[in-house]
């Protein structure tokens, strides 16, 4: 198990460019199986979970041609339906959350598909009932093995179109049923669909493949099936939620740091979130500016009440970025009440914050109060481990800006979504080793 030495109290100084969005490239990269024809994705970011779902497109008979940094050619030309019976597929299939999107296309296209209860972050219940709700509604059957959590699918007559109110707007449930429904005959309405960038960006990728999606943007999505699909390019959109996550690290270490080419027009809420944080930024073209500030005073709402951050389906405020809006906020001036509404176990980790002297107060599994500590008590560097992806990142953001060294163990969760950390991180200044 590989760990991180940190040693704190090091601003941040330079450029640093985001990686591709994961939560888009884990979408995208199912959308490959919709087609025989090939298709280019670029802009991909080099994380694990990235590259243990083109293994498993490489396993189930994908073409995959790595053609530079970010940038593969895929083409699904001679998949293998056997595949899904072995254990080989339980095993990578079941090692990543990404892989239940496999299904959908392969609903649409073949006719059958099989999904491994999926792996990713523990931080709380994250059912599937969507999926497969959505699935039963287009004309799939499923066979469910209680024991190992196998599900195989069926639809021997073909996907047929619908209206469907999903109940709730998952993200992964909108990008699952909607490539299914891309190929299925008829037509398709999504009432409560989400919406984000990276659910439009797949709605715009599957229309370059011809096919034919109304009210992209929209939380009402149209799906008029085609018969099929072609090849096509695609880029992915930089990484919002590392964009948010090098915020915090600039503000917590008293840093200044230039975040290049963000994509500003698809970050809807989060520069003014955290502005309300009493963090500076400066928009520059598509660049983001942080300047250095000694003290980041957190805003009030109009009648002087403590400012609460909580999340919402887009264009609300994304639940990856909570963490590091608390972490952010335990050297700030003043105090926030963090509301974390749709994973009942993802706030557990503050008290790894409070070992290290931060003054945060857990009401409930779905809220913590912080009170800021303004900088007059740094926190101290303790040795801790990453429970989960965006947990991990906001220690490592806490221990960069405390004082001593902190150990972080099983770094493994923080490499599953972010590409090359620690040697980004040093080209900024922080003082950053990884050890095994």
């Amino acid at each position: 198990m590989s760990s991180f030495i940190i040693q704190g109290g090091h601003a941040l100084r330079g450029e640093i460019t985001p990686q591709g969005a994961k939560n888009e490239a884990l979408q995208i990269l199912c959308a490959v199986l919709l087609t025989d024809e090939p298709v280019t994705i670029s802009n991909l970011p080099d994380i694990v979970d990235v590259n243990k779902l083109i293994d498993l497109l490489a396993s189930m008979g994908v073409k995959t041609q790595r053609k530079g940094a970010g940038t593969w050619v895929f083409q699904a030309d001679d998949v293998n339906l056997e595949y899904f019976n072995t254990e080989d597929f339980r095993a990578k299939g079941g090692s990543l959350r990404g892989s239940i999107m496999i299904l959908g296309p392969m609903l649409g296209r073949f006719g059958v598909g099989a999904i491994p209860r999926p792996g990713g972050d523990k931080i709380g219940r994250r059912r599937l009932d969507t999926h497969f709700i959505g699935f039963e509604a287009l004309g799939a059957t499923f066979t469910y093995e209680a024991k190992s959590g196998f599900f195989a699918a069926s639809a021997a007559d073909g996907l047929k179109g619908t209206t469907m109110l999903l109940d709730e707007a998952s993200v992964t449930g909108t990008a699952n049923l909607v490539m299914a429904a891309a190929l299925a005959e008829g037509t398709t309405t999504i009432y409560n669909a989400a919406c984000e960038p990276y659910l439009q960006q797949l709605c715009s990728m599957i229309n370059r493949m011809g096919g034919n999606i109304e009210g992209v943007g929209s939380n009402l999505l149209t799906i008029h099936g085609v018969e099929r699909l072609g090849g096509t390019d695609h880029r992915c959109l930089p990484d919002m939620i590392e964009i948010g996550s090098f915020i915090g690290m600039a503000a917590m270490t008293q840093g200044e740091v230039t975040i290049k080419d963000v994509g500003y027009e698809h970050l809807g809420v989060i520069p003014r979130v955290f502005e309300r944080m009493g963090i500076a930024l400066e928009r520059r073209g598509d660049d983001l500016f942080v300047p250095a500030q000694e003290i980041y005073e957190i805003d009030t709402f109009i009648d002087g009440s403590i400012l609460t951050v909580s999340d919402a389906p887009w264009p609300g405020f994304t639940p990856d970025l909570l963490s590091i809006i608390l972490v952010t906020a335990t050297q700030a001036r003043g105090s926030v009440l963090v509301h974390q509404k749709m994973f009942e176990s993802r706030l557990f980790f503050v008290d790894k914050l409070i070992d290290m002297g931060a003054q945060i107060i857990l009401c409930d599994p779905h809220r913590a109060t912080v009170i800021g500590l303004d900088r007059k008590s740094p926190l101290r560097g303790v040795t801790m481990t990453s429970p989960d992806i965006r947990a991990g990142v906001s220690l490592l953001i806490a221990a960069l800006s405390a004082e001593g060294q902190s150990v972080i163990h099983n770094i493994g969760q923080i490499d599953r979504g972010y590409q090359h950390i620690e040697q980004r991180l040093k080209a900024l200044g922080a003082h950053i080793e990884r050890v095994d």
